[in-house]
């Protein structure tokens, strides 16, 4: 590197990536609590293990496949080009293991892997790592959206084969297409998402609504006439702070969607500042004012539509914000809070609205403040910023459009979301695999557990009374 500047300006990238991922665990967190204390007492520990074990699982994925396909892709392939070259994303590459870093062969970088990746620099020899990781926490998130909406009867090795191809293929698609400054969608049809309302929460939230159909729902879920029964948290005290753990998660996605330094010419004008993952600049400060107003107007719909209903009022304020979240780059305040109660309100009505049409038994409410905010959010920002630059990359002169942001939602909820999930489900339903049988369900996924744990309980007991005995010669 040239200067001691650009060496700083490296090291601050590096650093501030590896920061958010740091922050964005806690969205797992958040989950882990949120859908154990939305479980029965009889399912807790399996809930528990089906989330925490799609880390690994989609990890695996992303490492080996996933992160070569957000590269490869962005042409289509077959749409504006051909597949990309993406050498320092495959899993052999000297960038996908340990390194200093800096020019040439100190960094395992040639002039061809430096080309694909876009840089004229030694940034990606250092970066390439905690970029990689702040993407895997996307994909980890992306899965445990699905594992929420599915909790009490699915498979558990079922699920995370479903969690697999959602985390680590289909999202990855999406993101290839219209999340990058090299994406199809964004060239084309000037699709802008810039804190992933469609891009992971739409998607995933497609996804979930998909292999719900194929699960069914909880027995006892439904009576006779069809009408729905609740079927109380069993720690409503874990759900909340589940949901605030996550709202603390999402400060770090947020920032982990922002490039943090990086010379953005416009004309004549040339300035520092973040920018969003298509290189278009914002600040800070400007998602700082516009994710918590989205927060705000979320917490405040959802309280008054659901009459101070606890589960909804912080489940709400995750939807304000993942509505909100397509254009909070370039929102004002005042439309952040607005945008997030319309979301809101549309997402809590069409919940309870599918649920009695169609019996669909979403245990969280994942599809509605992930899918249904989620690509409400991006369908309003087509009209909001309407004639907005999607790119300030050369040849990619869309504009936002309503039309661009509507084809961008059918992709993703439905085409890359409902669809290849619908498939998948329906072949391991097929199977055989998808769901737990009934008996199981019944008795609780932990039976088998508790009553192991039981039994050894019993053993030591049974064990230092006979101690006791020779002891006392009793």
């Amino acid at each position: 590197m040239d200067n001691p500047v650009d060496a700083l300006v490296i090291l601050f990238t590096e650093f501030y990536y590896w920061v958010t991922v740091v922050i964005m665990f806690l969205i797992h967190v958040g989950f882990c609590l949120y859908e154990v204390g939305v479980s029965r007492e009889k399912n807790k520990l399996n809930t528990l293990m089906k989330n925490a074990m799609l880390i690994p699982v989609i990890t695996v994925a992303f490492f080996f496949v996933g992160w070569w396909i957000y590269f490869a892709f962005q042409n289509g392939p077959g749409i504006t080009g051909g597949m990309k070259e993406a050498p320092h994303a495959t899993p052999w590459s000297e960038l996908m293991g340990t390194h200093l870093g800096g020019p040439g062969d100190v960094a395992g970088l040639s002039e061809d892997e430096i080309a694909a990746a876009g840089e004229t620099n030694a940034t990606w020899a250092r970066v390439n790592g905690v970029f990689w990781a702040a993407f895997l926490l996307f994909s980890w998130t992306t899965g445990s959206v699905l594992s929420g909406a599915v909790i009490e009867r699915i498979r558990s090795g079922a699920f995370w084969l479903l969690a697999m191809l959602v985390g680590g293929v289909t999202w990855i698609l999406d993101a290839a297409w219209g999340w990058s400054n090299e994406g199809w969608m964004v060239q084309l049809l000037g699709f802008h998402d810039a804190y992933a309302s469609c891009v992971v929460h739409a998607l995933a939230g497609g996804s979930a609504l998909a292999i719900l159909i194929h699960l069914g729902p909880r027995i006892g879920r439904f009576r006779a006439d069809g009408t729905p029964r609740v079927i109380p948290a069993h720690n409503t005290w874990m759900v909340i702070i589940g949901l605030f753990i996550i709202y603390t998660g999402f400060w770090g996605f947020y920032a982990a969607c922002n490039i943090p330094i990086l010379e953005f010419n416009s004309g004549e004008v040339a300035t520092f500042t973040a920018t969003t993952i298509y290189e278009t600049p914002t600040t800070l400060s400007a998602i700082t004012f516009n994710f918590i107003m989205a927060l705000t107007g979320g917490m405040l719909c959802a309280y008054m539509i659901s009459h101070g209903d606890p589960f909804w009022t912080f489940s709400g304020g995750l939807g304000g914000i993942i509505t909100a979240s397509a254009g909070n780059d370039l929102y004002h305040p005042y439309q952040a809070f607005f945008v997030a109660v319309v979301g809101v309100w549309c997402a809590y009505r069409l919940h309870y609205w599918v649920e009695r049409t169609f019996k669909i038994d979403d245990a969280v409410g994942a599809v509605a403040v992930h899918g249904y905010c989620g690509s409400i959010g991006v369908i309003v920002a087509g009209f909001l910023l309407w004639g907005f630059p999607s790119s300030p990359k050369e040849g990619f002169d869309a504009v936002i459009t309503p039309w661009g942001q509507f084809a961008g939602f059918l992709i993703m909820f439905v085409g890359l979301g409902f669809l290849p999930c619908f498939v998948f489900a329906g072949l391991l339903k097929m199977l055989g695999v998808l769901r737990i049988p009934p008996e199981v369900e019944l008795a609780g996924l932990d039976h088998d557990l508790v009553v192991d744990e039981v039994a050894q309980r019993l053993e030591h007991a049974a064990a230092e009374r006979d101690e006791v005995r020779q002891l006392t010669g009793a």
